[in-house]
């Protein structure tokens, strides 16, 4: 019953956290996680992690949640990027900004843009932070490129996004919260499984029984469980599906 945790910010955590956490994966039956990128900083942070666990992959953006970039940062983001575009399994995480309540999208929009011509013209898939009415935008730039392979993290939307998702066969990831937020419960029953994947976005505390515990992929076992449950499939072949999805989306 092997995991991949498809979504994690591990250069965010601790140093004594991390080394804990790749210590305990196998235990926990994680082959992998994904580590996603905040910046140029946070870029070369997972790129040295995934040098030194085997267990990690990475990729490489620009988070939406934060002031633009200057034009020499973006620069030097994407220069950095382009150089070491091997060793990374996508581009992320990118997207437009919800939760910090940016009033002007424009500048957000034109970056992501930028970046999934780059996902076209590298062969790279993308991994997306587009929730509400942000993502019917993203959807468009998506259309707009002609890019399929698109992993909507933690998403959460309307009814006309989510079957306009499905019909582009786009991918989203499930998060610990499955256990308890009605939102999320009803997006999987809707969802097809053979478009999901399963995530912590770790170090995102979650609620309920995860309250004050360090987010950690062995909590993907319980969302598992819950999704098997919902959409009334037997544990073990959710379990195999979500891992086969997860392989083949990042190619690794």
């Amino acid at each position: 019953m092997k995991i991949i945790d498809a979504h994690i910010h591990l250069d965010h955590y601790e140093d004594d956290e991390i080394t804990a956490l790749i210590g305990s994966l196998q235990q926990s039956s994680c082959e992998k996680v994904i580590s996603v990128s905040y910046d140029l900083q946070s870029c070369k942070r997972n790129k040295e992690l995934a040098k030194k666990y085997k267990a990690v992959e990475t990729a490489f953006g620009f988070h939406p949640e934060q002031e633009l970039p200057t034009d020499e940062q973006l620069a030097d983001l994407l220069a950095w990027m382009e150089a070491n575009r091997d060793r990374m399994c996508a581009i992320g995480e990118i997207g437009l900004p919800y939760y910090t309540g940016k009033s002007d999208q424009t500048g957000y929009i034109e970056l992501l843009d930028g970046f999934l011509q780059k996902a076209k013209k590298w062969k790279k898939p993308v991994v997306l932070h587009a929730v509400y009415e942000d993502a019917p935008v993203v959807c468009r730039l998506l259309e707009k490129h002609q890019i399929i392979d698109a992993h909507f993290h933690w998403f959460k939307g309307d009814q006309a996004t989510i079957e306009r998702m499905i019909e582009n066969g786009y991918y989203i990831s499930i998060t610990p919260d499955v256990l308890y937020e009605q939102e999320i419960r009803q997006l999987v029953q809707r969802y097809p499984l053979e478009q999901m994947m399963v995530e912590t976005d770790g170090p995102w505390q979650f609620e309920g029984e995860f309250s004050e515990e360090m987010t950690h992929p062995k909590m993907i076992h319980h969302s598992i469980a819950a999704i098997a449950e919902l959409k009334k499939i037997d544990r073990s072949a959710v379990y195999q599906k979500l891992y086969l999805n997860t392989k083949s989306f990042y190619h690794i």
